[in-house]
């Protein structure tokens, strides 16, 4: 059977799955590094490329492969999902919003090879390759991401990105759905 006729079995069955049915899933489906030997590297100047492999109303599942570049602040809209570590190690930095409307870093963690970690529906977060490593990543989300919001600390803003954008200020004018100019905590000084 080959890899998409797997995830299509496993995955196409679901309906509104909860936490606990994604990650039963995705250990179900027990996808491995040797299954994307054929990956394209990131695009210069992103942190990664990503490659959709299952898409339905209920769920998407995507591979991405990382530069050793760090993506922007993120949410993922209403969904929620799990991340599994295919190769390398990633750096990921958990956030919360402050009363400034822009998200204050709470503390970052390591996840290596193999490790699964949960990212709750409007939790923001961001993540690189650690230390130089090739970083491969597996995202099963539910439903589908849509209206993600990315942050930019520089320009104290946020952004809602089509859905052909991925975590970073968009680049293109279309791909920004909408703008949102952030309150700045810093005071003039006359």
């Amino acid at each position: 059977m080959t890899l998409t006729s797997r995830i299509k079995n496993v995955l196409d069955t679901l309906k509104n799955p909860s936490k606990a049915q994604l990650k039963d899933a995705l250990l179900k489906l027990d996808i491995k590094p040797k299954d994307f030997d054929d990956l394209s590297e990131p695009s210069l100047g992103k942190p990664y490329n990503r490659k959709l492999l299952f898409k339905n109303e209920e769920i998407e599942m995507l591979v991405m492969n990382w530069s050793q570049l760090e993506c922007a602040p993120h949410d993922h809209g209403n969904s929620h999902g799990w991340i599994q570590v295919l190769s390398g190690t990633s750096l990921n930095s958990v956030y919360e919003m402050s009363g400034t409307g822009l998200p204050v870093e709470l503390f970052h963690e390591y996840h290596h090879q193999g490790k699964y970690f949960y990212a709750p529906k409007k939790a923001i977060h961001k993540m690189q390759a650690f230390n130089q490593t090739n970083l491969i990543t597996l995202h099963l989300y539910s439903p589908p991401i849509t209206g993600m919001k990315v942050y930019d600390f520089e320009k104290c803003a946020a952004c809602i990105v089509s859905d052909d954008c991925g975590a970073w200020w968009p680049d293109e004018q279309h791909q920004k759905v909408k703008e949102i100019q952030l309150k700045n905590n810093v005071k003039n000084k006359d």
